[in-house]
Parts: C-alpha cells; sequence; structure tokens
C-alpha cells in the first residue's frame, strides 16, 4: 500500500509502505478520509513522534470501511467508521484497536466524520473530564476557529456554558459568533486580558500558553481551572502565584496522544454515547474548511501553519 512519508529533508513523499497486519483486537480500515491537526506538524518537525506499536507517519484520525476483522470482533467488515490513531493516517489502510474505532454518523459522508474523532476526544477530555465544565459557567477557548477550538465550543455550549474565545481575524470572529460563541475577541485588535477581566473565568482550554499566561490567569474565578493543551505561544511564563493559591486555582497539562489505548477507549465511549446523538441530530457539525486528495497534503500543512482554517482541512482518498 502507499502513504505518506517524511524524508530526510522534512518533505513529504508518497511512496510505498508495508500493509498494517491485523491483530486480534483490531481491525483494519480503508481509509476514506484524514483529518489534518496541528500536531502532525510537529510530527514532520520531528518533535511529536507516533507512540510505541503505531506507524511512524502521520494521521490521527480517519474515516472508512472496515476491510478486516477478527471473526470474535463486534465490528463488521463493511461498516462506515472513524477512528482515532496514534498515527499512521496517512496511508490507504490502518490498523486500529477496536476500542478506538466509532461508528461514522448516519448523517455525515465519511469525509465529514474524518474531522470528529481527534478534536472532539481532546475537546471531551479537556473540558469534561479534566476541568469538569458546568452549566453556567464561563469558558475561555484560546484560537476558537482551529478544529478543536470549533469541537470545544460546540461542547461548551451543549453543556451551557457560556463562551468566550480568541481568534485572529475579523473574519473568524464573525463566523464564531454566527455559531454561538457568546464572547468573541479579535487577538490582534484587541487586548485579551482586558476583555476577560469583564468576563471572569471558570474554565479555560489554552493550546498557546507562553508569557501572556500570567496576566490571563488573574483574570480567573476562584476554583478556576485552566487547561493547557499546547505552547504555541512559548514554552515559558511568569505565573502569579499569589493569585493561584489565593483563588485556589488549578493548572493541568494535557493532552491526548499520550493516553493509554484504554483511557482514550473510555473517552470515545463517553463521546458516542453524549455527543453522537446531537451530531446525528444535527445539533452539532464538523466545520470543514477545506478537503483535498491526500497527495496534496503539503498544501494542507501549509493551511495549518499559516493558521488560515476556520476548521478542519480533511485529506481524502477514493476506496478502490
Amino acid at each position: 500500500m502507499k502513504a505518506i512519508v517524511v524524508n530526510e529533508q522534512r518533505q513529504l513523499i508518497w511512496t510505498d509502505v508495508p500493509e498494517p497486519v491485523l491483530r486480534d483486537d483490531q481491525v483494519i480500515i480503508d481509509v476514506h478520509a484524514t483529518g489534518v491537526n496541528r500536531a502532525d506538524l510537529f510530527q514532520r518537525d520531528g518533535k511529536y513522534p507516533s507512540p510505541p506499536g503505531w506507524p511512524p507517519y502521520m494521521g490521527l484520525e480517519v474515516s472508512g470501511v472496515i476491510s478486516e476483522a477478527p471473526s470474535n470482533s463486534s465490528w463488521r467488515v463493511g461498516e462506515k467508521v472513524c477512528a482515532l490513531l496514534g498515527g499512521g493516517g496517512y496511508a490507504q489502510r490502518v490498523a486500529v484497536p477496536s476500542g478506538l474505532v466509532l461508528s461514522a454518523p448516519a448523517n455525515l459522508p465519511l469525509e465529514q466524520a474524518a474531522a470528529l474523532p481527534e478534536v472532539f476526544a481532546t475537546a471531551y477530555l479537556n473540558l469534561v473530564i479534566e476541568a469538569g465544565l458546568k452549566s453556567g459557567e464561563t469558558v475561555f477557548i484560546q484560537a476558537g476557529a482551529s478544529g478543536v477550538g470549533i469541537a470545544a465550543i460546540h461542547l461548551a455550549m451543549a453543556i451551557g456554558a457560556k463562551v468566550v474565545t480568541s481568534v485572529g481575524s475579523e473574519e473568524k470572529a464573525k463566523f464564531l459568533r454566527q455559531l454561538g460563541a457568546d464572547v468573541v475577541i479579535n487577538r490582534k485588535t484587541t487586548d485579551i486580558a482586558s476583555v476577560l477581566k469583564e468576563h471572569p473565568i471558570d474554565v479555560a482550554l489554552d493550546c498557546v500558553a507562553g508569557p501572556s499566561l500570567g496576566s490571563y490567569l488573574e483574570c480567573m474565578s476562584t476554583h478556576g481551572r485552566w487547561v493547557i493543551i499546547s505552547t504555541l505561544g512559548g514554552e515559558r511564563a511568569e505565573l502569579p502565584l499569589r493569585t493561584i493559591l489565593r483563588r485556589g486555582l488549578k493548572i493541568f497539562g494535557s493532552t491526548l496522544r499520550s493516553r493509554s489505548d484504554q483511557e482514550k477507549s473510555d473517552i470515545l465511549f463517553r463521546l458516542e454515547s453524549e455527543i453522537w446523538p446531537r451530531i446525528e441530530q444535527g445539533q452539532i457539525a464538523p466545520v470543514i474548511y477545506k478537503m483535498l486528495p491526500l497527495e496534496k497534503a503539503e498544501e494542507a500543512h501549509a493551511i495549518l501553519r499559516d493558521s488560515k482554517n476556520t476548521g478542519k482541512v480533511i485529506l481524502t482518498q477514493k476506496l478502490a
């Protein structure tokens, strides 16, 4: 089979790779579409390798059709599914532990189903499981127009939280207001901390961190929970320790990819039980920025690297 791999010059090459080998606890999926995530760029740059046991090439979420399954599996050949991966999604086929596979929502084409597993699992893990976001609380979501950001906004609105979010352009701000976010901050024209002071934050989902983190923590409510999922703004920050102590703030560091397969399976079970019905009823819909053939992964990476996207970029293939 073929896959996109990264050569020594960090270029993307469409080349032959070994076929996946089926194990008893897995299924093999013929990949129809792959969601592109910023983690793919980190992996390409050598900063975020695949966990042990996963293919060395990129791709954290796919949709497709099951082509092989053990006789004792609950999954059947021919079922349309989407799946969460540790790597290997930029390929024609991939072997996936059965617990990381989800039925593709019946109302969505497979291309859109590929936009669900990674971003919604990340948002659910960090907003619901880690931070315990509740109805009536205020949540601050950095980079709200990203794939994870939009998923987090959907989840927060479903919970009944007030949504404050930041973006990098007025076009993105307008889109998120139409989506239903309560307060949208254009970070290019407005000081984020000055707005947060008017809307004290109970929970934050932060993919930026960096030097501004300290000033944002000053805007948190008592017992606020700040979850850092990436450090796009930098790895160092000066924190207001007295404020953290006085208000009883909690600061988490959290990544989905480092979780065990069992932890991921538990997250997906809850996600499918609580969120999939909302998707199938049309209450929540993935936002797709652009679909490209898998061979144009370079263009997809350029879109994310330049932060041009509002929503997900999807790489597609034609099933044989």
